[in-house]
């Protein structure tokens, strides 16, 4: 790795920055082998130095018999695996690289099973570029080339670095509130610069951009990194998501690619980020010409199937005048979707004939996490399937161990469980850090206080909730409502016997 650059707006942010601006010989080498084969695609309109390093390459392959029979060898690999799609024809090789390890072994980063399907349908190449690269020289190309690749992130370090500080003020996000989760910007000269490649594999997110004779690419840039924010944010709130399924229904004419017609999640996130997108990207704030530009950018944006964006669009005029941030309004809009409405909304609108191309490429990941899953299980009703996965995720100590135990109380619960549930959230508190996972975890518990006649105890628990730095409205509704009176589960009143302090699904996560 070379021209490594943090991106972040405060001495907090550098020390655990949101992104890296970066390069990388194993992404340098697959691409300098498909060059090397005959893609050319934008070439007319790429940075100097990939021409200099298709004539370098082309060269040093040439010189020895071993050289030409390492380069046709990748060239009768790459041509049998050419796809209809161009844009898919790079993909499948930035996903390969992106799991690739350093040369000169070019191992994979993880097991073939775990490998997205476009990076194991090329995994071939592998093996292949070892040989390339051996006979090539291509570390020596690398090398001769560092000066040059260094200066394009020193190019694009300020502007990169502005956008990124620019959004998290306008979601009033914080900038230290970085853990383990990175987005990885890498510059590759050797790619087309109008094709942007973005990929997440669980929490890290990946671009690779081809810097041109010109401006980077700054709005895909900006809307992966929207995706970096927002995207965890609806992992945790799948059964919130879940209500809002039936909306999916209303979008069999959409245009839009058939991902978002099946998952609510990615609907809602593309919708709130098409919203953003328009509330950004027309100034004069208070303009009545601009809001009605930014009024037609989000009907644009449904037109294209992305319903629910004139709805965040809205929301999003009353967060710029509040005070609040990001992660206190996100629950609340999601809570405030009227279904019904929004459905009504979709079924009036005439779909668009095509989506508007985006020039972003994204491409399946590996698969979905244990506990993603066991959410997803748990949104779904398949409690028994939601409660194995945690405990796997639990087990094996590879997850986030406190929203494990948070899914498996959440399963006693359902189950009526009570010292089980109770067990489970107490062993919660003691590891979380989250306030939303510690808030709910006191919210359940002082439930089960109450429907265990330990009412002073469930208020402590209730105050607790209040305390716990979530301040999103279904967290104070619940504590506030527990504060008043002692809990009853819903419908107890007409059915006795009922010991189950579930809330209403929205409120779970």
């Amino acid at each position: 790795m070379a021209g490594c650059v943090l991106l972040g707006g405060s001495a907090a942010a550098q020390a655990a920055p949101a992104a890296t601006l970066e390069t990388s010989e194993t992404i340098f080498s697959v691409l300098a082998a498909l060059n090397a084969c005959g893609y050319d695609r934008e070439l007319a309109v790429s940075e100097p130095v990939r021409q200099q390093v298709r004539g370098e390459v082309a060269r040093a392959a040439q010189v020895s018999p071993e050289g030409r029979a390492a380069l046709e060898e990748v060239c009768a690999f790459y041509r049998d695996h050419r796809q209809d799609d161009e844009t898919q024809d790079l993909a499948q090789y930035v996903s390969l690289a992106l799991n690739l390890g350093a040369p000169p072994g070019f191992a994979p980063l993880v097991k073939e099973a775990d490998l997205p399907p476009d990076a194991s349908y090329v995994l071939g190449l592998a093996p292949r570029l070892q040989h390339f690269y051996a006979s090539a020289g291509l570390h020596q190309i690398w090398g001769s080339h560092k000066d040059t690749y260094d200066a394009l992130v020193a190019r694009y370090h300020e502007p990169v670095a502005r956008l990124i500080s620019d959004t998290d003020l306008y979601l009033r996000r914080p900038l230290s509130n970085y853990t383990d989760r990175r987005l990885t910007v890498f510059l590759e000269p050797l790619a087309p610069p109008g094709q942007v490649n973005a990929r997440n594999y669980g929490d890290s997110y990946f671009m690779v951009m081809a810097p041109a004779q010109g401006p980077l690419r700054l709005d895909a840039l900006r809307h992966t990194y929207l995706h970096f924010v927002l995207d965890p944010l609806a992992a945790q709130r799948q059964t919130s998501l879940a209500r809002l399924a039936p909306i999916l229904d209303t979008l069999r004419a959409a245009p839009m690619n058939q991902k978002f017609k099946t998952d609510i999640s990615l609907l809602v996130t593309e919708s709130l980020i098409r919203a953003i997108e328009a509330r950004t990207a027309v100034s004069g704030r208070n303009s009545k010409r601009a809001e009605t530009e930014r009024a037609r950018l989000t009907r644009q944006a449904a037109q294209e199937g992305f319903v629910l964006a004139p709805y965040f669009g809205r929301q999003l005029a009353i967060f710029e005048k509040s005070d609040e941030g990001l992660l206190v309004a996100y629950p609340n809009w999601l809570h405030d979707i009227s279904v019904e409405e929004e459905r009504k909304f979709a079924k009036h609108i005439k779909f668009a004939s095509a989506a508007t191309l985006d020039a972003i490429h994204t491409s399946p990941g590996r698969p979905p996490s244990l506990l993603r899953q066991a959410q997803q299980a748990l949104a779904a009703g398949d409690v028994k399937h939601a409660g194995e996965l945690a405990q796997q995720a639990l087990d094996q100590k590879s997850e986030d161990q406190a929203l494990a135990l948070f899914i498996l109380a959440q399963v006693f619960t359902i189950n009526k469980d009570m010292e089980g549930a109770r067990g489970y959230f107490e062993r919660t508190l003691v590891v979380a850090h989250e306030p939303r996972l510690i808030a709910w975890s006191h919210i359940y518990l002082g439930r089960i206080c109450d429907l265990q006649a330990e009412r002073n105890q469930a208020l402590d628990h209730y105050r607790a909730a209040l305390q716990a730095g979530d301040s999103s409205a279904e967290v104070r509704q619940a504590a506030e409502h527990g504060l008043r009176q002692p809990f009853e589960p819903p419908g107890a009143r007409a059915r006795s016997g009922s010991n189950s302090p579930a809330a209403e699904p929205e409120s779970k996560n």
